[in-house]
């Protein structure tokens, strides 16, 4: 009896520190995630980093660990695709120590609106938005989209570039026919942390709007007419469980 009670004893402390170095592992530690995107396009490939879901959360000092990480990629492009800081912080303070340090900042705020850039030779149309591509009428219609949403998609697919959708949810393009009815080549969302708990062999926990165990959680996903991203972010914030198996992400994307 003693020795089995001694084996269960151990057992339990085992788990117990994993679970605690899983947690805090999923909160401190940084980790680069490599991913190919092919547009189908004949075109010179470049390679954007994508960070999200920071939620004022700081990598050292000023994140200079996040920066220095991201400076050693060398990327032709940063998109930051939202929830840098939360609803309810006092500043801004965090996100902008982060973004001086990083090469040519020149950070511009797009949400509902577009620019038109140049990388590596390569026209490409960047936009961003936060609501839905489709609106609350029951079955989720693009095209029932509230009038400042469908003004900006439309002018957004009205060009020959290369089109980038940060949409900060990917609830926005996966509901209703949006996938369908848009002309985008690549969304770029976060929003639900890789599901917060990944649990081994079943992914990511929760969802947002698509709920247990969603499907487009983290990684690249082809739906109707579009491909898209989801990152699994840096942070977290005001969530009922605290990030586990979940190691914050600095996604790198090759555009081809």
């Amino acid at each position: 009896m003693k020795k089995a009670a001694a084996i269960t004893g151990t057992i339990c402390a085992v788990i117990l520190i994993y679970i605690l170095g899983s947690i805090w592992a999923s909160c401190h530690l940084l980790k680069v995630n490599e991913f190919t995107v092919d547009t189908g396009r004949e075109e010179t490939p470049f390679r954007a980093v994508v960070i999200s879901d920071l939620h004022d959360h700081e990598f050292g000092a000023a994140n200079h660990r996040l920066a220095e990480k991201i400076r050693e990629i060398q990327p032709d492009l940063i998109l930051m695709d939202g929830d840098m800081l939360n609803d309810t912080s006092g500043s801004a303070k965090v996100p902008l120590k982060l973004i001086p340090q990083l090469e040519e900042a020149g950070a511009v705020v797009l949400d509902k609106n577009f620019v038109d850039i140049e990388v590596n030779g390569r026209g490409i149309r960047l936009g961003g938005m936060y609501d839905y591509a489709f609106g609350l009428n029951g079955n989720n219609d693009a095209l029932a989209a509230p009038d400042d949403t469908l003004t900006f998609l439309q002018e957004f697919q009205d060009t020959d570039r290369l089109k980038i959708m940060m949409a900060h949810r990917p609830d926005s393009f996966i509901f209703g026919d949006a996938s369908k009815v848009w002309d985008v080549d690549l969304v770029i969302s976060g929003h639900n942390h890789g599901g917060q708990v990944v649990i081994p062999f079943l992914g990511g926990l929760y969802g947002g709007d698509q709920g247990w165990f969603p499907e487009y959680i983290h990684g690249i996903y082809e739906k109707d007419n579009i491909q898209m991203f989801v990152t699994s972010g840096l942070g977290t914030h005001k969530e009922k469980l605290p990030r586990f198996n979940n190691l914050p992400e600095i996604a790198v994307l090759t555009i081809r």
